[in-house]
């Protein structure tokens, strides 16, 4: 047992040293992976916002009765600033144009906070104006009013809003945690449950068998069990070598507790406990036809 103890020991930073290589890994595979998918999302959300800003414009001449001039290229100023502008001129209403840029950037899944200007095109003076934020309050004056025709540029200014990236977070947290309880149980279990020299066990094979600690211990491996594992264990372990009868295992293992199963999750059970002893060949599980199961030793 201290031999054992010894050898963990000294594997244990190694695992360790192995394990944030590996993390790190991991780590730069989803970093890759999330500024790769940012990058087509961003590409999307330009060409997606560039449309609904064209289909502001076209509505917008269609109200002053326009069907037939152009709404030319959409042009970004400056980061979350655009800017739509007309071949020819023509004259608003600003309830129209108010209600027109919040319905289309509501129904698109736009930012829901901006500032929309009205540019006239000889001098850039702003000749309307008004916000839209949850911050500041919506601040729209002069509404019901007609601007007359004139050549103009509209300007809308998308406000940062305070969301955080939950979907890059996600990405890269998702696998962190199941690698981190993957190495977990791999590497780190056994080191914390292996009993003392003078804990009871009984000897099954060539593995001493802890049922309090539901482990079962040989000189080259340590192996964690199921309560349900070590229930059925510790019955073979009490008739080693003796028929069990089906009902007995079902009744012990899970009608005690008040749960009602099937028969084929005996078989199943019998499976699991078969495949984590087969390093052993002196334990074999046999299956007795019509009856139950034996654990033969030897």
């Amino acid at each position: 047992m201290k031999e054992k103890l010894a050898y963990f020991s000294l594997l244990a930073p190694i695992m360790k040293f192995k394990i944030k290589k590996f993390v790190l890994f991991v780590f730069l595979c989803v970093f890759g992976n999330t500024k790769s998918f940012t990058q087509n999302y961003n590409e999307y959300g330009e060409k997606h916002l560039s449309i609904v800003l064209r289909d502001i414009g076209h509505q917008l001449l269609l109200s002053a009765n326009d069907s037939t001039s152009r709404v030319l290229p959409i042009k970004k100023v400056s980061e979350n600033v655009y800017q739509i502008e007309f071949q020819s001129q023509f004259a608003f209403v600003t309830d129209t144009l108010i209600n027109l840029v919040y319905s289309r950037l509501k129904n698109s899944n736009l930012p829901s906070e901006y500032i929309v200007s009205i540019l006239n095109c000889t001098d850039l003076d702003i000749i309307y104006g008004y916000e839209v934020s949850k911050k500041n309050g919506n601040i729209i004056p002069c509404t019901g009013r007609s601007q007359p025709k004139g050549c103009y540029k509209i300007q809308i200014q998308f406000l940062p809003e305070n969301k955080q990236n939950y979907t890059a977070f996600l990405l890269f947290l998702i696998p962190v945690v199941f690698l981190g309880y993957f190495m977990k149980k791999k590497y780190f279990t056994n080191t914390k449950i292996l009993p003392t020299d003078n804990e009871p066990f009984l000897p099954i094979g060539n593995f001493k068998f802890y049922a309090n600690k539901n482990l079962l211990l040989s000189p080259i491996q340590s192996i964690e069990l199921t309560e349900k594992e070590t229930k059925l264990l510790q019955i073979f372990a009490n008739n080693m070598n003796q028929t069990v009868d089906r009902e007995m295992l079902l009744k012990e293992i899970w009608e005690s507790e008040g749960t009602i199963v099937v028969s084929r999750s005996l078989d199943v059970l019998v499976s699991k406990l078969r495949k984590k002893t087969e390093s052993d060949s002196t334990i074999r599980f046999q299956n007795v036809h019509g009856k139950g199961y034996k654990m033969l030793i030897g």
